[in-house]
């Protein structure tokens, strides 16, 4: 019986924490829906520089996303190597050139809507603006990363 304690101990700390996890809903987890790229979404305003070139990110991700009809979050993982965007227009048939070209539109778009609002420093938005419009679209969000990291908050 001696033996038999330990396996007791560590069934009752099993119990212990697979119990309540289902009593909580743990087994009906279901993942948070992708949310659609063409809808509006709620956004606070932006606290800092490297907020404002998120933001700008973003709005212009969705915007891009919308008109390729593919998801955001598609999108931003097609921009992490141009071997990914370049499968990302293959699959979706649709042109390289006019992916890259709608990328540029929308995130120099969302750099003077921002601009226009006074969300960007003067010297900034022609620096995140060069970087919309002459960045391959593969390195726009690291380029953008680092932009906000380096400049003054």
């Amino acid at each position: 019986m001696k033996r038999a304690g330990p396996y007791l101990v560590a069934l009752g700390l099993v119990a212990a924490v697979v119990v309540p996890y289902f009593a909580l809903g743990g087994g009906s987890f279901e993942p948070t829906p992708v949310a659609d790229p063409c809808e509006a979404r709620e956004r606070s305003g932006p606290d800092g520089l490297g907020e404002t070139i998120e933001r700008i990110a973003l709005n212009a991700l969705d915007g891009v996303a919308c008109e390729l009809g593919v998801s955001r979050e598609e999108l931003v993982l097609a921009l992490r190597s141009e071997e990914a965007f370049t499968k990302l227009s293959v699959r979706e048939g649709i042109a390289r050139e006019q992916a890259e070209r709608a990328i540029h539109e929308r995130l120099v778009r969302a750099v003077d809507e921002a601009d226009a609002a006074g969300e960007l420093p003067g010297l900034v938005a022609p620096l995140v603006r060069k970087a919309a419009e002459s960045v391959p679209p593969w390195l726009v969000l690291e380029a953008l990363e680092r932009l906000g990291g380096f400049l003054p908050g």
